[in-house]
Protein backbone atom coordinates (compact mmCIF):
# COMPACT_ATOMS: atom_id res chain seq x y z
CA UNK A 1 0.00 0.00 0.00
CA UNK A 2 1.20 3.50 -0.51
CA UNK A 3 3.57 4.84 2.35
CA UNK A 4 2.30 7.08 4.93
CA UNK A 5 4.57 10.22 3.71
CA UNK A 6 3.02 10.02 0.24
CA UNK A 7 -0.39 10.21 1.56
CA UNK A 8 0.51 12.80 3.66
CA UNK A 9 2.00 14.61 0.47
CA UNK A 10 -1.40 14.22 -0.77
CA UNK A 11 -3.37 15.75 1.92
CA UNK A 12 -1.18 18.35 2.08
CA UNK A 13 -2.01 19.31 -1.14
CA UNK A 14 -5.93 19.06 -1.30
CA UNK A 15 -5.79 21.08 1.32
CA UNK A 16 -2.96 23.61 -0.13
CA UNK A 17 -3.73 23.81 -3.27
CA UNK A 18 -7.62 22.02 -3.07
CA UNK A 19 -9.36 24.32 -1.03
CA UNK A 20 -6.56 26.63 0.16
CA UNK A 21 -7.47 26.35 4.00
CA UNK A 22 -6.60 29.41 5.61
CA UNK A 23 -5.85 29.72 9.35
CA UNK A 24 -8.94 30.22 11.90
CA UNK A 25 -11.49 28.83 8.75
CA UNK A 26 -13.33 25.94 9.29
CA UNK A 27 -13.28 22.66 7.47
CA UNK A 28 -16.04 20.37 6.10
CA UNK A 29 -14.84 16.90 4.64
CA UNK A 30 -17.04 14.30 2.78
CA UNK A 31 -15.44 11.08 3.02
CA UNK A 32 -16.41 7.09 2.72
CA UNK A 33 -15.71 5.27 5.82
CA UNK A 34 -13.33 2.99 4.01
CA UNK A 35 -10.77 5.93 2.89
CA UNK A 36 -11.25 6.86 6.92
CA UNK A 37 -7.26 6.18 7.73
CA UNK A 38 -6.43 8.56 4.51
CA UNK A 39 -9.30 11.04 6.06
CA UNK A 40 -7.56 10.97 9.36
CA UNK A 41 -4.47 12.29 7.62
CA UNK A 42 -6.16 15.35 6.06
CA UNK A 43 -8.04 16.10 9.43
CA UNK A 44 -4.44 16.10 11.38
CA UNK A 45 -2.96 18.38 8.27
CA UNK A 46 -5.96 20.24 8.24
CA UNK A 47 -5.47 21.21 12.01
CA UNK A 48 -1.66 21.49 11.65
CA UNK A 49 -2.53 24.62 9.18
CA UNK A 50 -4.89 26.02 11.55
CA UNK A 51 -7.95 25.38 10.83
CA UNK A 52 -10.88 26.14 13.93
CA UNK A 53 -12.60 23.23 13.50
CA UNK A 54 -12.75 19.97 11.38
CA UNK A 55 -16.03 17.87 10.70
CA UNK A 56 -16.39 14.83 8.86
CA UNK A 57 -19.66 13.59 6.66
CA UNK A 58 -19.07 9.80 6.43
CA UNK A 59 -20.82 7.33 4.04
CA UNK A 60 -20.43 3.82 3.88
CA UNK A 61 -21.18 2.44 0.66
CA UNK A 62 -22.55 -1.09 2.60
CA UNK A 63 -25.20 1.07 4.40
CA UNK A 64 -26.32 2.73 1.03
CA UNK A 65 -26.67 0.41 -0.55
CA UNK A 66 -28.95 -1.47 2.31
CA UNK A 67 -30.70 2.10 2.83
CA UNK A 68 -31.92 1.74 -1.09
CA UNK A 69 -32.71 -1.65 -0.44
CA UNK A 70 -35.11 -1.43 2.39
CA UNK A 71 -36.19 1.39 3.21
CA UNK A 72 -39.69 2.64 2.43
CA UNK A 73 -40.61 5.09 -0.53
CA UNK A 74 -41.14 7.84 1.64
CA UNK A 75 -37.86 7.88 3.48
CA UNK A 76 -36.11 7.73 -0.63
CA UNK A 77 -37.88 10.76 -1.32
CA UNK A 78 -36.99 12.76 2.05
CA UNK A 79 -33.56 14.89 2.51
CA UNK A 80 -33.49 15.57 5.93
CA UNK A 81 -33.64 18.96 7.35
CA UNK A 82 -30.77 18.96 10.09
CA UNK A 83 -28.34 18.04 7.22
CA UNK A 84 -29.64 21.06 4.97
CA UNK A 85 -28.76 23.15 8.16
CA UNK A 86 -25.32 21.50 8.90
CA UNK A 87 -24.06 22.35 5.08
CA UNK A 88 -25.75 25.80 5.08
CA UNK A 89 -24.22 26.51 8.71
CA UNK A 90 -21.13 26.00 7.60
CA UNK A 91 -20.76 27.87 4.47
CA UNK A 92 -22.91 30.78 6.02
CA UNK A 93 -19.28 30.43 8.52
CA UNK A 94 -17.33 30.57 5.26
CA UNK A 95 -15.72 26.86 5.62
CA UNK A 96 -14.19 24.83 3.17
CA UNK A 97 -15.48 22.19 2.08
CA UNK A 98 -13.40 18.92 0.78
CA UNK A 99 -15.16 16.21 -0.66
CA UNK A 100 -13.12 12.76 -0.85
CA UNK A 101 -14.70 10.20 -3.19
CA UNK A 102 -14.18 6.52 -3.63
CA UNK A 103 -17.14 5.00 -4.61
CA UNK A 104 -18.09 1.65 -6.22
CA UNK A 105 -19.25 2.85 -9.73
CA UNK A 106 -21.57 -0.35 -9.55
CA UNK A 107 -22.92 0.43 -6.24
CA UNK A 108 -26.67 0.57 -6.85
CA UNK A 109 -26.73 -1.50 -10.51
CA UNK A 110 -29.46 -3.56 -9.15
CA UNK A 111 -31.48 -0.96 -7.64
CA UNK A 112 -34.59 0.70 -9.00
CA UNK A 113 -33.05 3.55 -11.34
CA UNK A 114 -36.32 5.39 -10.47
CA UNK A 115 -35.57 4.95 -6.68
CA UNK A 116 -32.06 6.50 -7.47
CA UNK A 117 -33.54 9.49 -9.16
CA UNK A 118 -36.15 10.11 -6.96
CA UNK A 119 -33.24 10.17 -4.09
CA UNK A 120 -31.19 12.16 -6.21
CA UNK A 121 -33.62 14.88 -6.90
CA UNK A 122 -34.90 15.31 -2.98
CA UNK A 123 -31.03 16.04 -2.34
CA UNK A 124 -30.80 18.63 -5.37
CA UNK A 125 -34.00 20.60 -4.40
CA UNK A 126 -33.11 20.58 -0.48
CA UNK A 127 -29.37 21.62 -1.16
CA UNK A 128 -30.18 24.43 -3.28
CA UNK A 129 -28.78 26.90 -0.82
CA UNK A 130 -25.58 25.32 -0.54
CA UNK A 131 -25.56 24.56 -4.27
CA UNK A 132 -25.27 28.80 -4.70
CA UNK A 133 -22.21 28.80 -2.27
CA UNK A 134 -20.22 26.12 -3.88
CA UNK A 135 -21.19 27.06 -7.98
CA UNK A 136 -20.83 30.78 -7.43
CA UNK A 137 -17.47 30.41 -5.79
CA UNK A 138 -18.58 31.64 -2.30
CA UNK A 139 -16.57 29.33 -0.29
CA UNK A 140 -13.40 27.24 -1.40
CA UNK A 141 -14.14 23.38 -2.58
CA UNK A 142 -12.61 20.46 -3.83
CA UNK A 143 -13.15 17.25 -4.78
CA UNK A 144 -10.15 14.45 -4.68
CA UNK A 145 -10.32 10.83 -4.93
CA UNK A 146 -8.73 7.96 -3.34
CA UNK A 147 -9.39 4.44 -4.28
CA UNK A 148 -11.50 2.14 -2.26
CA UNK A 149 -11.21 -1.44 -3.31
CA UNK A 150 -14.52 -2.30 -5.25
CA UNK A 151 -13.94 0.99 -7.12
CA UNK A 152 -10.25 -0.38 -8.13
CA UNK A 153 -11.20 -3.83 -9.08
CA UNK A 154 -13.81 -2.78 -11.49
CA UNK A 155 -10.69 -0.69 -13.28
CA UNK A 156 -8.56 -3.88 -12.93
CA UNK A 157 -10.90 -7.17 -12.97
CA UNK A 158 -8.01 -9.21 -13.59
CA UNK A 159 -6.03 -7.96 -10.12
CA UNK A 160 -6.75 -9.41 -6.63
CA UNK A 161 -8.14 -6.41 -4.37
CA UNK A 162 -4.90 -5.55 -2.73
CA UNK A 163 -3.35 -5.49 -6.13
CA UNK A 164 -5.55 -3.33 -7.35
CA UNK A 165 -5.78 -0.53 -4.73
CA UNK A 166 -2.12 -0.49 -5.48
CA UNK A 167 -2.28 0.25 -8.77
CA UNK A 168 -5.04 2.46 -8.53
CA UNK A 169 -3.24 4.35 -5.83
CA UNK A 170 -0.09 4.81 -8.16
CA UNK A 171 -2.38 6.01 -11.22
CA UNK A 172 -4.22 8.78 -9.15
CA UNK A 173 -0.49 9.86 -7.41
CA UNK A 174 0.93 10.65 -11.14
CA UNK A 175 -2.32 12.45 -12.08
CA UNK A 176 -2.27 14.55 -9.66
CA UNK A 177 1.06 15.11 -9.72
CA UNK A 178 1.80 13.52 -5.95
CA UNK A 179 4.39 11.87 -7.86
CA UNK A 180 6.38 15.11 -8.05
CA UNK A 181 8.85 16.48 -5.50
CA UNK A 182 7.00 19.45 -4.91
CA UNK A 183 2.98 18.75 -5.98
CA UNK A 184 2.22 22.34 -5.03
CA UNK A 185 4.60 23.60 -6.99
CA UNK A 186 3.83 21.16 -10.27
CA UNK A 187 0.19 22.59 -9.60
CA UNK A 188 0.72 26.24 -9.50
CA UNK A 189 2.36 25.55 -13.17
CA UNK A 190 -0.36 23.68 -14.56
CA UNK A 191 -2.62 26.38 -13.49
CA UNK A 192 -0.78 28.78 -15.49
CA UNK A 193 -1.06 27.27 -18.59
CA UNK A 194 -5.04 26.36 -18.29
CA UNK A 195 -4.96 30.13 -17.60
CA UNK A 196 -2.97 31.00 -20.62
CA UNK A 197 -5.51 28.48 -22.96
CA UNK A 198 -8.56 30.27 -21.54
CA UNK A 199 -7.32 33.74 -22.05
CA UNK A 200 -6.71 32.56 -25.91
CA UNK A 201 -10.67 31.02 -26.31
CA UNK A 202 -11.80 34.76 -24.17
CA UNK A 203 -9.49 36.84 -26.58
CA UNK A 204 -11.20 34.43 -29.94
CA UNK A 205 -14.94 35.25 -28.39
CA UNK A 206 -16.48 32.55 -30.42
CA UNK A 207 -20.10 33.00 -31.31
CA UNK A 208 -20.47 29.24 -31.92
CA UNK A 209 -18.34 25.67 -31.05
CA UNK A 210 -19.34 23.10 -33.98
CA UNK A 211 -18.16 19.26 -32.96
CA UNK A 212 -17.55 16.53 -35.25
CA UNK A 213 -16.53 13.54 -34.26
CA UNK A 214 -17.70 9.46 -35.13
CA UNK A 215 -21.82 9.76 -33.80
CA UNK A 216 -21.03 13.55 -32.86
CA UNK A 217 -22.32 15.92 -35.12
CA UNK A 218 -23.15 18.95 -32.83
CA UNK A 219 -23.89 23.00 -33.28
CA UNK A 220 -22.77 24.78 -29.88
CA UNK A 221 -23.72 28.56 -29.70
CA UNK A 222 -22.26 30.47 -26.44
CA UNK A 223 -23.94 33.22 -25.23
CA UNK A 224 -22.79 37.00 -25.62
CA UNK A 225 -20.52 37.77 -22.56
CA UNK A 226 -19.56 34.41 -21.75
CA UNK A 227 -16.21 33.74 -19.88
CA UNK A 228 -14.13 30.32 -20.64
CA UNK A 229 -12.31 29.68 -16.93
CA UNK A 230 -9.95 26.49 -16.10
CA UNK A 231 -8.21 25.13 -13.28
CA UNK A 232 -7.67 27.70 -10.07
CA UNK A 233 -10.81 29.59 -9.45
CA UNK A 234 -10.96 32.48 -6.73
CA UNK A 235 -13.54 32.41 -3.82
CA UNK A 236 -15.23 35.92 -2.61
CA UNK A 237 -12.70 36.10 -0.31
CA UNK A 238 -10.00 36.53 -2.39
CA UNK A 239 -8.79 33.42 -1.89
CA UNK A 240 -7.24 30.83 -4.84
CA UNK A 241 -8.43 27.19 -4.63
CA UNK A 242 -8.69 23.79 -7.00
CA UNK A 243 -12.69 22.91 -7.26
CA UNK A 244 -11.34 19.40 -8.92
CA UNK A 245 -8.05 17.62 -8.83
CA UNK A 246 -7.55 16.19 -11.18
CA UNK A 247 -8.20 19.10 -13.74
CA UNK A 248 -7.25 19.04 -17.68
CA UNK A 249 -10.07 20.94 -18.70
CA UNK A 250 -11.13 24.59 -20.10
CA UNK A 251 -14.83 25.52 -19.60
CA UNK A 252 -17.47 27.55 -20.37
CA UNK A 253 -20.90 27.38 -21.07
CA UNK A 254 -23.38 26.97 -24.10
CA UNK A 255 -26.40 29.15 -24.74
CA UNK A 256 -29.52 27.23 -23.59
CA UNK A 257 -31.66 27.38 -26.59
CA UNK A 258 -28.87 27.21 -29.21
CA UNK A 259 -27.72 23.89 -29.13
CA UNK A 260 -28.63 21.86 -32.71
CA UNK A 261 -27.03 18.16 -33.82
CA UNK A 262 -25.96 14.46 -32.08
CA UNK A 263 -23.76 14.03 -29.91
CA UNK A 264 -22.34 10.04 -28.33
CA UNK A 265 -20.09 9.52 -25.47
CA UNK A 266 -17.27 8.23 -25.93
CA UNK A 267 -16.86 6.67 -21.96
CA UNK A 268 -19.07 5.22 -19.28
CA UNK A 269 -21.01 7.70 -17.60
CA UNK A 270 -21.51 6.36 -13.38
CA UNK A 271 -24.32 8.62 -12.42
CA UNK A 272 -25.87 7.73 -8.52
CA UNK A 273 -24.16 4.23 -8.58
CA UNK A 274 -25.31 3.17 -11.98
CA UNK A 275 -23.37 3.11 -15.44
CA UNK A 276 -24.90 4.64 -18.67
CA UNK A 277 -23.00 3.55 -21.68
CA UNK A 278 -22.52 4.34 -25.54
CA UNK A 279 -25.08 7.02 -25.31
CA UNK A 280 -26.65 9.50 -27.99
CA UNK A 281 -28.41 12.58 -27.58
CA UNK A 282 -30.12 14.64 -30.39
CA UNK A 283 -30.89 18.39 -29.31
CA UNK A 284 -32.73 20.77 -31.08
CA UNK A 285 -33.07 24.37 -30.13
CA UNK A 286 -31.09 23.32 -27.13
CA UNK A 287 -33.57 20.70 -25.61
CA UNK A 288 -32.39 16.90 -25.48
CA UNK A 289 -35.54 15.65 -28.32
CA UNK A 290 -33.84 12.15 -28.64
CA UNK A 291 -31.90 9.91 -26.64
CA UNK A 292 -30.44 6.00 -27.14
CA UNK A 293 -28.41 4.14 -24.29
CA UNK A 294 -26.92 0.73 -24.89
CA UNK A 295 -26.47 0.59 -21.20
CA UNK A 296 -28.28 2.33 -18.80
CA UNK A 297 -31.03 3.62 -20.91
CA UNK A 298 -33.77 3.99 -17.78
CA UNK A 299 -31.40 5.63 -15.56
CA UNK A 300 -30.84 8.02 -18.40
CA UNK A 301 -34.42 9.23 -19.05
CA UNK A 302 -34.59 9.72 -15.38
CA UNK A 303 -31.90 11.88 -15.54
CA UNK A 304 -33.71 13.86 -18.64
CA UNK A 305 -36.61 14.02 -16.36
CA UNK A 306 -35.37 15.31 -13.13
CA UNK A 307 -36.47 18.73 -14.29
CA UNK A 308 -37.06 21.15 -17.26
CA UNK A 309 -33.52 22.05 -17.13
CA UNK A 310 -32.06 18.24 -16.74
CA UNK A 311 -32.43 18.09 -21.38
CA UNK A 312 -30.41 21.51 -21.88
CA UNK A 313 -26.76 21.77 -22.03
CA UNK A 314 -25.03 23.78 -18.33
CA UNK A 315 -21.20 23.19 -19.45
CA UNK A 316 -18.92 22.68 -22.46
CA UNK A 317 -15.37 21.77 -21.60
CA UNK A 318 -12.07 21.49 -24.08
CA UNK A 319 -9.47 18.50 -22.77
CA UNK A 320 -6.83 17.53 -25.23
CA UNK A 321 -6.34 14.38 -25.63
CA UNK A 322 -2.37 13.81 -24.48
CA UNK A 323 -4.01 14.90 -21.05
CA UNK A 324 -2.82 12.42 -18.22
CA UNK A 325 -5.76 11.22 -17.97
CA UNK A 326 -6.13 10.34 -21.33
CA UNK A 327 -2.63 8.27 -21.49
CA UNK A 328 -3.19 6.61 -18.61
CA UNK A 329 -5.16 4.47 -21.06
CA UNK A 330 -7.85 3.93 -18.01
CA UNK A 331 -11.10 4.28 -17.57
CA UNK A 332 -12.07 5.33 -14.79
CA UNK A 333 -15.81 5.04 -14.17
CA UNK A 334 -15.92 8.52 -11.94
CA UNK A 335 -16.07 11.37 -13.59
CA UNK A 336 -13.68 13.53 -11.77
CA UNK A 337 -11.45 11.38 -13.62
CA UNK A 338 -12.86 10.49 -16.78
CA UNK A 339 -13.74 14.36 -18.07
CA UNK A 340 -10.49 15.14 -17.64
CA UNK A 341 -9.41 12.71 -19.71
CA UNK A 342 -11.89 13.82 -22.56
CA UNK A 343 -13.74 17.18 -24.00
CA UNK A 344 -17.48 16.70 -22.58
CA UNK A 345 -20.40 18.57 -22.03
CA UNK A 346 -22.81 18.87 -18.81
CA UNK A 347 -26.72 18.27 -18.42
CA UNK A 348 -28.13 20.33 -16.27
CA UNK A 349 -27.07 24.09 -14.29
CA UNK A 350 -24.64 25.89 -15.88
CA UNK A 351 -22.20 28.17 -13.39
CA UNK A 352 -23.23 31.64 -13.46
CA UNK A 353 -19.39 32.93 -12.65
CA UNK A 354 -19.40 31.47 -16.76
CA UNK A 355 -21.39 34.66 -17.77
CA UNK A 356 -19.87 38.77 -16.91
CA UNK A 357 -21.74 39.62 -14.05
CA UNK A 358 -23.84 36.29 -14.18
CA UNK A 359 -22.30 35.98 -10.15
CA UNK A 360 -24.71 38.66 -9.08
CA UNK A 361 -27.51 38.07 -11.84
CA UNK A 362 -31.11 36.71 -10.50
CA UNK A 363 -32.51 33.77 -12.44
CA UNK A 364 -34.80 35.56 -14.73
CA UNK A 365 -32.10 37.66 -15.85
CA UNK A 366 -29.46 34.19 -16.10
CA UNK A 367 -32.29 33.04 -18.32
CA UNK A 368 -32.42 36.02 -20.35
CA UNK A 369 -28.82 35.61 -21.51
CA UNK A 370 -29.21 31.59 -22.43
CA UNK A 371 -27.88 30.55 -19.16
CA UNK A 372 -29.19 26.96 -17.97
CA UNK A 373 -30.53 26.53 -14.30
CA UNK A 374 -31.68 22.64 -12.92
CA UNK A 375 -31.35 20.63 -9.99
CA UNK A 376 -28.59 18.49 -12.00
CA UNK A 377 -24.96 18.95 -13.06
CA UNK A 378 -23.85 15.85 -14.86
CA UNK A 379 -20.62 15.83 -17.03
CA UNK A 380 -20.43 13.09 -20.12
CA UNK A 381 -17.43 12.31 -22.00
CA UNK A 382 -17.76 13.02 -25.85
CA UNK A 383 -13.93 13.29 -27.13
CA UNK A 384 -11.59 11.22 -28.23
CA UNK A 385 -8.52 11.25 -30.89
CA UNK A 386 -11.09 11.48 -33.74
CA UNK A 387 -12.61 14.97 -32.42
CA UNK A 388 -12.45 18.25 -34.29
CA UNK A 389 -13.71 21.28 -33.01
CA UNK A 390 -14.46 24.42 -35.27
CA UNK A 391 -14.93 28.44 -34.01
CA UNK A 392 -17.30 30.25 -35.63
CA UNK A 393 -16.58 34.05 -35.50
CA UNK A 394 -19.51 36.85 -35.16
CA UNK A 395 -18.16 37.98 -38.23
CA UNK A 396 -18.96 34.47 -40.31
CA UNK A 397 -15.34 33.12 -40.52
CA UNK A 398 -14.41 29.89 -38.65
CA UNK A 399 -10.99 28.46 -37.52
CA UNK A 400 -9.91 25.06 -36.48
CA UNK A 401 -9.88 24.88 -32.47
CA UNK A 402 -9.23 21.35 -32.16
CA UNK A 403 -8.35 18.76 -35.10
CA UNK A 404 -7.60 15.23 -34.27
CA UNK A 405 -8.63 15.35 -30.52
CA UNK A 406 -5.90 18.36 -29.35
CA UNK A 407 -5.56 21.88 -29.56
CA UNK A 408 -5.07 23.36 -33.32
CA UNK A 409 -5.05 26.96 -31.51
CA UNK A 410 -1.68 28.07 -30.52
CA UNK A 411 -2.74 28.14 -26.90
CA UNK A 412 0.47 28.97 -25.51
CA UNK A 413 -0.44 32.19 -26.52
CA UNK A 414 3.26 33.04 -28.59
Amino acid sequence: MVNQKTQEKYAELALRTGVNLQKGQALMINASIEGAAFTKIVVRKAYELGAKDVHINWTDDELTLLRYENAPDEVIADYPEWRVKLYDTFAEDGAAVLNIRSTNPDLLKDIDPLRVATANKAAAEAMKNFRKYTMNDKIPWSIISIPSGDWAQKIYPELTKEDAMENLWEAILKIVRVDQDDPNAAWDAHNATLKTAREVLNDRNYKKLIFKAPGTDLELELPEGHIWKGGSAVAETGVTFNPNMPTEEVFSLPHKYGVNGTVSSTKPLNYGGSLIDKFSLTFKDGQVVDFKAEQGEQVLKHLLDSDEGARRLGEVALVPHESPVSQSGLIFYNTLFDENASCHIALGKAYPTNLEGGSSMGDAELDKHGVNDSLIHVDFMIGSEEMDIDGVKYDGTTEPVFRNGTWALNIKGE
